[in-house]
């Protein structure tokens, strides 16, 4: 394997979407990951569709094949004694152990840091969980959902009246990993010139809370709380999402504009004409001030126009405008595809899969999906016999002792 990354090895204990992403990204970059999971106990990542080729399909996921592509599979049962000397071996070759049980699991395990430390003193510990690792709400439980509520983050997101929505997914699942990886990083870096290892403590939710750091300085500053507003901005007007022009047989499509000043609003204005004309949005405390009826005339406006079309003019006017774009638009979206934003990696159940790139272009090292995400146990022998040196014997035992499959 390849990749600036490539003499790294990785353990990867996690599992779900915040600490899988975390292997996954080092994997993309030559690192080799070794995917621990229960034999029997799906993982939440797998039972989570859609399904290639349709129906409830463990082994079909796009959501497991997205975030554990690269990695070999390796299928262990931690409840099992054996199965946990397996890890520590495992730990032994490892630069780098990612974990997101709940608070303590790994400890009741003796797979903590401090036990692994003691048998690699060089090595790297993830612990990524919603709270972190310590103070009065580490055993709080939850999914992103949740990290999204404490994070604040529901709060924010929403009509200005009604249930706040926030925003879709498991929010801190997939920001959470965009901090891990350079902690990791930073924490390999230290090591190559100290020689320590070290143990990160990853609380999910902190994560969320650093995409509202506007509100927390507002509310320092004045003891102003940000509450929801929909789509609305309170230094630009208009700022907002309006109807476009909707084929038949598609869902609604809808068109993103903002003009982020008096100079952009003029030349919205002047597309628009008619009421947009009125002296009185000349300004923007003009045009907060009638920001309702702002809305109705660009919305009326766009509401017959193609949306794509009428962005790019917009964009040309200086004007910020967007597409609000689907699933499809994206999978399709030539900006993506020059980014090589979308892999694809041949799958013996699924066919191929397609799954997200690595999210960062490094030109002289680019990332590479080696393989795809692994079957149950795919690479026991791979790893069991050419990693930890066991022979045909010793993993017939361990399949004896229940240790796995």
């Amino acid at each position: 394997m390849s990749g600036p990354l490539a003499d790294i090895k990785v353990l990867d204990l996690a599992w779900v979407v915040a600490g899988p992403m975390i292997g996954r990204s080092l994997a993309d970059f030559g690192a080799t990951v070794v995917r621990v999971e229960h034999p029997k106990r799906v993982d939440t990542a797998r039972a989570i569709g859609p399904y290639y080729g349709g129906g409830y399909d463990v082994q079909r996921s796009a959501c497991y094949a997205n975030g554990n592509a690269g990695k070999l599979g390796l299928a262990l049962d931690l409840q099992n004694e054996d199965a946990r000397d397996v890890v520590r071996e495992l730990a032994a070759w490892a630069d780098v152990v990612v974990e997101s049980f709940a608070p303590g699991q790994v400890n009741r395990w003796g797979l903590d840091y401090e036990t692994l430390k003691a048998i690699n003193p060089r090595i790297i510990m993830v612990s990524t969980s919603l709270m972190g690792q310590s103070g009065p709400w580490k055993a709080l439980a939850g999914f992103g959902n949740i990290g999204a509520a404490m994070s604040g983050y529901q709060g924010l997101v929403g009509p200005e009246e009604g249930l706040p929505t926030g925003p879709f997914g498991p929010y801190t699942d997939y920001v959470a990993p965009r901090f891990g990886i350079p902690m990791v990083l930073a924490a390999l870096d230290w090591r190559a010139r100290s020689g320590e290892g070290c143990y990160i403590d990853l609380g999910q939710a902190e994560t969320g809370m650093q995409f509202l750091a506007s509100a927390f300085a507002d509310y320092g500053a004045t003891g102003r709380i940000a509450k929801a507003e929909g789509n609305r901005d309170p230094d630009m007007a208009p700022h907002g999402v309006y109807p476009a022009l909707t084929k038949e047989g598609e869902d609604p499509r809808w068109i993103a504009i903002v003009a982020q000043d008096d100079a952009a609003w003029k030349a919205l204005a002047g597309e628009i004409g008619g009421k947009a004309l009125d002296a009185r949005f000349a300004t923007l405390e003009g045009r907060k001030a009638a920001e309702v009826e702002l809305d109705e005339i660009v919305g009326a406006w766009t509401a017959p126009l193609d949306p794509t079309a009428t962005a790019g003019k917009l964009q040309v006017l200086g004007v910020a405008a967007s597409v609000v774009a689907t699933a499809a638009d994206l999978a399709e979206d030539p900006q993506l595809e020059h980014l090589g934003h979308w892999e694809r990696a041949p799958h013996p159940q699924i066919g191929v899969a397609t799954v997200e790139g690595s999210r960062f272009v490094l030109s002289k090292t680019p990332a590479h999906v080696a393989r795809p995400a692994p079957e149950y146990g795919r690479d026991q022998e791979t790893v069991l016999k050419g990693i930890l040196g066991y022979d045909s014997a010793k993993l017939d035992a361990l399949r004896a002792a229940g240790a796995m499959p």
